[in-house]
């Protein structure tokens, strides 16, 4: 069962969405974008969430939906980083947004000199 509305899935037996208040339908009937990790591609991996989240811009100013993929805990103070902060694109756009990715990097690398 799923929300139309909010798209949350749901276990068969529950017939309201606890957050929107209306009907669910089967997920056979629904006709929106579910995300499926099959669907999704990793694009860029790095450490630095501040540049991930600048390609995820540029990305986005392309019209590229993405996603960060971060298992970092901001609650502790760490030396080092060692989880890997990942970004994915859908597998339909992964060329163009690497190709945006590769661009920018070459250009950085351009500004540098």
């Amino acid at each position: 069962m799923i929300c139309p509305k909010c798209e949350c899935e749901y276990v068969d037996g529950i017939k309201v969405c606890s957050d929107c208040g209306i009907d669910l339908i089967l997920v056979d009937q629904f006709e929106g974008n579910l995300v499926h990790p099959k669907d999704w591609v990793i694009v860029y991996t790095g450490n630095d969430l501040i540049e991930t989240e600048m390609l995820k811009a540029n990305l986005n100013g392309a019209e590229i939906d993405s996603i960060i993929l971060s298992q970092k805990d901001r609650n502790y103070l760490y030396l080092g980083e060692v989880s890997p902060i990942k970004l994915l694109v859908k597998r339909k756009d992964a060329d163009e947004a690497l190709q945006i990715i590769n661009d920018i990097f070459e250009s950085k690398t351009d500004d540098e000199e």
